[in-house]
Order: C-alpha cells, then structure tokens, then sequence
C-alpha cells in the first residue's frame, strides 16, 4: 500500500518569538538541540512514506530553506503557496498533486511543528489508518489524542460508536467536533472519556477530499481543479498563483470535517505535544529539582518553576536571580522575559513590531 505524506509548512510561529522569525519560523528551527521540527516529522515517517512521496507546502519565502534542511525529499515536491490561505486550500492543493500522480493515493497530512514519540507506534498508528481507509475509501480518518487535562487551547473529537476492524485494533465514528472550550466544558469532556483531543493528522484518499471539497465548497474546488488541469505545463505557476488567491481561506475542520461522513477516529497511541508556545519545552526538556527548564548558557539562584533559552550562546551568560514562573528566551538581537501567565500575549510582540516598522526583528 503506498502512502503520500503532505506536511504543512506554512506557519509563522509567532509565539515562539524571539527564536521564530518569518525567514526562520518554529517548523525549522530545533527547540531543543538536535534536528529541526520539520526534520523530525520527515524522519518519523520511516519506511512507511518513502522520500519520493513526501510533499512539503509552506509559503514561498521559505522553500530554499525548506529545500535546504530536507536534501532527501525532491525539490519539486517542496511546494510554495503564493499566499496563505489556512489549511482546506493547502490540503486540496496537496491533493490534485498527489491524484494528479497517483488516482488512487492515500494520504496522511500532519503539520511541520509537532513532538511525537515513539516513531514506531506513529508508523503503525499510519498503516492502521491506510488500512481503513483501504476498507472503506470514502472514511476520512483522524488521530485522537487522550486528553490528560483539561486543556482550553484545543478543539475536541466526541466520538461515538467503534467501528469493526479487521486487525481489532479501536477505531471510533467521529459523533461530532467540538471548538475550543472553556474550562468547566473541558472538564466536562475529560470527565466523560468519550473525548480526545484534535491533533490536526488525518489519512484519506486524495480523490475522497477533493470530492468533499466539491461538495461543501464548490468555489475553493472549482479553483483547485483548474490548478490541477494545470500540473504538468508549463502555464502551473502562473496558474498556481492566480486560482490560488482567489480562493478564499478556510480551515479543513469548518470546510470538512465537522460536515462529512463517515469520520472516523482511531485514538493516538503515540505521544503527542504541539508545542503551542515556550511552556512545551517543559515536557521536552525536563525540569530541575527547583521545576526550571533550562537551555544553553544560563545561571538560576533563588528562582524556580522558569523557562531559560539562551540559542547559540558562545560566552554570553543569562543569570536568574529571585525570580518564579518567568520564561526567558535570548537570541543574537532580542531577548523576551515574560510573566508564564501572560504568554498568550508574546503574539501581541510581533504586532506591535509590525506596527512600528520593526521588521529587522521579524
């Protein structure tokens, strides 16, 4: 069974500032020593998807990069948006590539920016999905991850009745998607067990998602289709650039997910962080005795529960002293110290910077 991997690319990383810039967003930089986050999602797909059958879309600026951190992946297959346009048009794009060749093609489609361990329980996590979608070519699949929190920052998968497989691993009909929600609801879902978080990965048949897309969103399709009349001339990127933006942007939850049937969801049997903001070092770095995760050059006296970064030091040293629940991340030419509290509004940074004309610090 042969099995196309579409990785999203696109991304900005604007909490991840000052580290993630827009020539050097989250998805290529390594948070943590070690490979960059796209690298890792490449690598992690083992055997399952070779090379050959890896598509990367991101926006244009950053394909020579792209291009550059993955020598094994053909650089036609890394493909720039020429505007952003959230992720139905993205996946439709990857789609009528994939179809255009391979009719029959499954696809997975995960983002650049995710930490998963093991790779061995996600390559078997893909193949159980292959396998479904083999069984039943109209089923759209997505990975559900058991929440062990109620966390208010992601959307939630209610699912309903398991489906038979024949291997007699779990898989559930999606019984609908629930949007992010507020604390007392979170718990609420906890509570139940009968709902996991959304991780954004799905596996389908290429052809599957661009029928769907005609379905519910005949104007995004129709645009789609005529890029696809166009893969192989000459005219592509001229083509390329005007269907695409004329397509109005919408994500693939509102376009499809939470419109078609059957979905389905097999429950994560993988770790999983998206790391949403600096707070995720904690679980990828680990903590001192004093609840400090520190990377790099750096000195804590008196300080605990913080978050120290200090990227390609050399001999600049950052010392903490007295200090509680604070994250500091230093770079050649920035450095941010914010309350952990008030880390929803590091984006803020970044529109602020934009406002002023900044832009050597974007």
């Amino acid at each position: 069974l042969v099995i196309h991997a579409i990785i999203m690319a696109g991304g900005a990383g604007t909490r991840f500032w000052p580290a993630s810039r827009a020539d050097q967003p989250k998805q290529l930089l390594s948070l943590t020593g070690g490979p960059t986050m796209i690298q890792s999602t490449v690598s992690r797909l083992g055997s399952s998807v070779p090379p050959e059958n890896v598509r990367v879309l991101t926006n244009e600026r950053l394909v020579d990069k792209i291009r550059e951190q993955l020598p094994d992946v053909p650089s036609e297959s890394i493909i720039g948006e020429p505007c952003k346009r959230d992720t139905a048009p993205c996946i439709g794009l990857a789609a009528a590539l994939v179809a255009a060749s391979d009719p029959d093609g499954t696809m997975i489609v995960m983002p650049s920016d995710h930490v998963i361990r093991s790779d061995e329980q996600f390559q078997q996590a893909i193949q159980f999905a292959a396998d479904l979608v083999e069984e039943d070519p109209s089923r759209v699949i997505t990975f559900g991850i058991k929440p062990n929190y109620p966390a208010t920052v992601f959307g939630y998968i209610e699912r309903g009745g398991e489906l038979e497989t024949s291997s007699g691993e779990h898989a559930f009909l999606v019984e609908r998607f629930r949007e992010k929600p507020d604390l007392e609801t979170a718990k609420n879902f906890v509570d139940s067990g009968n709902f996991y978080w959304n991780s954004g990965i799905f596996v389908w048949k290429a052809r599957t998602i661009l029928d769907a897309l005609r379905r519910f969103e005949p104007e995004m399709a129709a645009h789609i289709d005529q890029i696809a009349a166009a893969i192989g001339d000459d005219s592509f990127e001229a083509v390329l650039a005007r269907e695409f933006e004329a397509i109005e942007g919408k994500s693939i939850d509102f376009a499809v997910m939470e419109r078609y049937e059957p979905v389905c969801v097999i429950e994560a049997p993988f770790e999983w962080n998206d790391v949403g903001n600096w707070t995720a070092l904690e679980g990828l770095v680990g903590q001192d005795e004093e609840q400090n995760t520190l990377v790099g050059n750096q000195l804590t006296i008196n300080s605990s529960n913080c978050i120290v970064r200090n990227e390609n030091a050399g001999d600049h040293l950052v010392a903490l002293v007295g200090m509680k629940n604070c994250i500091v991340v230093r770079t050649d030419d920035a450095t941010i110290v914010v309350d952990k509290e008030s880390e929803a509004d590091v984006k803020q940074i970044v529109a602020q910077l934009e406002s002023k004309g900044w832009s050597q610090y974007l």
